[in-house]
């Protein structure tokens, strides 16, 4: 079976995943432990080697919060302090993972990048049909967006060891529910490692 994949870089943005991120505390300290921003940076990597579509998505929203949801119990704290407003440097990606000129930034006002956004267009224009996640948090978007992907039919395959939440416990159930629709994964299973390229790098698979 033919494999069109596109890899998602999703919300490794500095508010969170940089120490002086406003939301630093939520799981900065898994995204390190773990090396979440090297395995990412990896998959970026071998994804633009392999002529693999990367594409970014960032939460954040718009100044004034007309687009904020202030039922969100999660995003509650955004109207603290102007956290997550876009065009700032905390919607910014972090630095590691700095796109492309030509890659596609998918700015999110929601937990799923599909919510209100372009990313399926995106999507379908390219003609995936396989989408390999990367980022945080792994239960809320990494879950969020298999689920949603699942329904809009791509497959789906979690690089769980570029993935990262609050608490390695949280993290292992959320893979156990991702793995309902998913393919729970790994940078180098889904990638190859450095000098495997073929010469078709959307490969099949059986």
């Amino acid at each position: 079976m033919t494999r069109r994949p596109a890899l998602l870089v999703l919300d490794l943005i500095n508010e969170v995943a940089h120490p002086d991120g406003k939301y630093s505390d939520v799981c900065l300290d898994q995204i390190e432990s773990r090396g979440v921003l090297g395995h990412a940076r990896r998959a970026v990597d071998r994804a633009r080697e392999r002529g693999i579509p990367v594409v970014h998505v960032v939460v954040g929203f718009s100044p004034g919060l007309a687009d904020w949801s202030p039922a969100s119990t999660l995003f509650a704290e955004a109207a603290d302090g102007d956290r997550l407003i876009l065009g700032t440097w905390g919607t910014q990606i972090h630095d590691s993972l700095k796109p492309e000129p030509h890659e596609p930034v998918v700015a999110k006002r929601r937990i799923s990048p599909f919510r209100g956004t372009h990313l399926e267009l995106i999507l379908r224009s390219l003609g995936v049909d396989t989408l390999l996640l990367t980022g945080v948090t792994t239960d809320l978007v990494i879950l969020s967006t298999a689920r949603e992907a699942h329904d809009l039919d791509f497959r789906v395959e979690v690089l769980e060891d570029a993935t990262a939440t609050s608490s390695p416990e949280l993290h292992e159930a959320a893979l156990t529910l991702l793995r309902r629709t998913a393919d729970v994964t790994t940078v180098d299973a889904a990638l190859g490692r450095p000098g495997t390229a073929g010469e078709n790098d959307n490969e099949e698979r059986e």
